[in-house]
């Protein structure tokens, strides 16, 4: 699979991002030269493992009936010590149905096993980087 990015407009920052059928901007905020026109890469790195984190618990939940009705899922950032090598993210998960404490904390433990939680904790990411000129 490969994900394509090309300049939305001549001159902006904002980026076109196509996955599959899908398409979004992104972009950066006028202090970093852009417009705000969509999220960040940070904002969706970080949207990455919560949606993540939502879709495990919700895949979990209806395989094993445990009744979850409605979540939410809040990410919050702290990028402070992003340049000495810290970049840390909290998921805060609200859940919704008549649920025992015993399975809240069963889904507590499974959104930590996500795809993306691991991948982003757990995996080395080898990233290579071609360069070329445009025809």
């Amino acid at each position: 699979m490969s994900i394509e990015l090309k300049l939305k407009t001549p001159g902006a920052m904002a980026q076109t991002v196509r996955i599959r059928a899908h398409e979004l901007t992104s972009d950066v905020d006028a202090t970093d030269g852009g417009v705000d026109a969509g999220p960040s890469p940070h904002d969706l790195y970080d949207a990455a493992v919560g949606a993540c984190k939502a879709l495990t618990v919700l895949w979990y939940a209806r395989k094993k009936g445990i009744p979850v009705d409605d979540i939410c899922n809040v990410i919050e950032r702290d990028d402070s010590g992003e340049r000495a090598g810290v970049y840390k993210l909290k998921a805060r998960m609200q859940v919704k149905g008549a649920l025992t404490d015993a399975q809240l904390a069963e889904l507590r433990a499974v959104a930590d096993k996500c795809p993306v939680h691991k991948l982003m904790t757990k995996v080395t990411t080898e990233i290579t980087t071609e360069m070329e000129r445009m025809p």
